[in-house]
């Protein structure tokens, strides 16, 4: 073999040898000169080879890419085939995990374990082209390891349509270490039911589940989280605080101008639901003479006013107190979701609903999307007696029976896109906001799966009205926290470009769409016209390797997984057809 011709990475050799010629695709050539310079062939032109220059042998080590290229009269030949293991896999060790079979070479694919697992990775691919099932075998040959264990992990895999309980319920039958645990949005199943302490809900949570729009709207969120916080302390020390809250918000309405029948009904509803010693409808108003209770101040006169006006403005002005003495340092207690409910409805008197046609307009919305969600099946997933702090809240989550659990399944398929967008946001943001506390940053890794990714990461609303997108800030500061993303999709063009560009290995499946074809095509470092074209005719099962847990891009078939994940299409002949007896 000899060299014709160098042009840009690619070297054009003759090869007079016909007979060997045509076997020879994909196969590798190797430079001798000064340096030792490894190609692939990637066409094939009569007697003619195009290779592709792709990296160089450094002390007997195999290093992608090229410093320099092979001088025109290098010594050329086919490498020897024992060496390629070196060239397509990383050696196998504890530092390694098995993927597949190169189907080029039949030999066994491992990846670099650490360099896969402490980066955000993306496995993309059409509708049936393995997706599922190549995320089910790794995860399975991890667990599956018997001399070293991953008992310290804890992977969250957000299951859109159920697939994986089958995939991972005998994980822990194999491996004794190993603690599987799956949460359920079926309501009517026995399986344990997914669900999130309402007051663990954070002002940007609640933005979320209410589809929350404007700035205003935050502020009332705010406000009702304060509120409910400090109705539900039973500090009798913050009374004076209560009542002030409590009257303010009287006097609003008293002074609202609305009809005397709306007063009253808005009066008997605050004071039903915010009541103190001192105030309640059943508190006592002394005047000369008599005595009568709140609520018997209420009446309306025949002129439709109410006639105790002078006497509640008067009586409620006494609980006012100085804007100094109000601040608030309270902590988080036990509160249900009606009790937001309540406190939203407090909040947006206390935010001046009543004085403004406009204000209500905007900010009212919030009552009425409480009130649905309260009212929905949907509320049963905050329907939590116990009282845990976030942090024991997330412990839960990996813990059974006494035991670590390194695998969290969530099956949100019994809900529909924008709730369960809310949930993957919520639970993954409890993630990383306790990864950020943690005294040895990183040493409680948690990797985030998430399934039909597209649905979840993209540029939402959320960027605009609270400034972040919490995948966005994840793929940005996630890594040094220990928090990683692993993104499963099927349309990678809708996905966030800013989570993409910081994925630093993918997994690429048949990819026929010429929207995400191209997409791919300009995102993923290394991916050629060749690749691109070759993405359009792969086999189920087979996909491209890119990023730093791989040698070099190349092609590798899974194993099939056992058991399987349930995402097999439906099968039209078994399901239509009966044989006609």
């Amino acid at each position: 073999m000899i060299i014709k011709e160098i042009d840009e990475n690619l070297v054009y050799v003759s090869c007079d040898d016909k007979s060997k010629i045509n076997n020879l695709m994909n196969n590798y050539l190797v430079f001798i000169d000064s340096k030792t310079i490894i190609g692939e062939i990637i066409s094939i032109k009569q007697n003619e080879l195009i290779v592709n220059l792709i990296g160089e042998i450094i002390n007997n080590n195999f290093i992608y890419g090229i410093s320099a290229k092979p001088e025109i009269n290098a010594k050329v030949s086919l490498v020897n085939p024992n060496y390629i293991p070196n060239i397509i896999s990383f050696p196998n060790n504890y530092n390694s995990l098995y993927l597949g079979k190169s189907p080029i070479f039949n030999t066994n694919i491992y990846m670099n374990l650490n360099n896969f697992f402490n980066s955000h990775f993306t496995i993309m691919g059409g509708t049936g082209s393995g997706k599922s099932c190549a995320l089910t075998r790794i995860i399975q040959n991890l667990f599956q390891n018997t001399e070293y264990i991953p008992y310290k992990s804890h992977f969250f895999i957000f299951d859109t349509y159920g697939e994986y309980q089958n995939a991972f319920s005998n994980l822990e039958k194999n491996n004794s270490y190993i603690s599987y645990k799956c949460y359920t949005t079926n309501l009517k199943e026995s399986g344990e039911i997914l669900k999130i302490p309402p007051y663990l809900l954070g002002i940007d949570d609640l933005a979320l589940l209410l589809n929350a729009e404007t700035s205003s709207q935050l502020q009332v969120i705010r406000k009702a989280l304060e509120l409910v916080n400090l109705f539900k302390n039973n500090d009798s020390d913050l009374n004076k605080i209560k009542n002030n809250i409590i009257a303010r918000a009287v006097l609003d309405i008293l002074l609202s101008g609305r009809p005397a029948f709306q007063i009253r009904d808005q009066i008997i509803s605050i004071l039903s639901f915010y009541k103190t010693d001192e105030l309640s409808l059943d508190t006592e108003i002394f005047q000369p003479g008599y005595t009568r209770a709140l609520k018997h101040c209420l009446l309306i006169d025949a002129d439709g006013k109410l006639r105790e006006m002078n006497l509640l403005t008067d009586f409620f002005t006494k609980f006012l107190i100085d804007s100094n003495e109000e601040k608030l340092n309270l902590k988080v207690t036990r509160y249900t979701l009606q009790d937001i409910e309540d406190a939203i409805d407090f909040a947006l008197i206390s935010e001046g609903i009543l004085k403004s046609e406009k204000i209500y307009d905007k900010n009212n919305i919030l009552k009425v999307r409480i009130h649905n969600l309260v009212e929905s099946e949907y509320s049963n997933y905050f329907d939590c007696d116990e009282f845990l702090t976030k942090e024991e809240y997330l412990n839960s989550l990996i813990s059974k029976n006494n035991k670590t659990v390194q695998l969290t399944s969530f099956n949100i398929n019994y809900v529909d896109d924008r709730f369960a967008k809310n949930i993957v946001k919520i639970i993954s943001k409890m993630v990383f906001d306790m990864n950020k506390t943690l005294d040895a940053r990183g040493s409680i890794p948690f990797h985030i799966i998430l399934e039909e990714a597209h649905r979840y990461v993209l540029n939402d609303t959320d960027i605009d009205l609270l400034g972040y997108n919490i995948f966005d800030r994840i793929a940005k500061e996630g890594r040094k926290y220990g928090v990683i993303l692993g993104l499963i999709t099927q349309r990678p063009a809708e996905l966030s470009e800013t989570v993409l560009s910081q994925c630093n290995n993918f997994l690429v499946f048949k990819m026929t769409h010429p929207i995400d074809s191209d997409y791919v095509k300009k995102i993923i470092p290394y991916m050629t016209n060749e690749i691109n074209q070759r993405l359009k005719i792969l086999q189920p099962g087979n996909c491209y390797l890119f990023g730093s847990a791989f040698r070099l891009p190349l092609i590798v078939k899974f194993d099939l997984p056992n058991p399987t994940p349930n995402s097999n299409n439906v099968d039209i002949p078994n399901t239509w057809f009966i044989k006609k007896s």
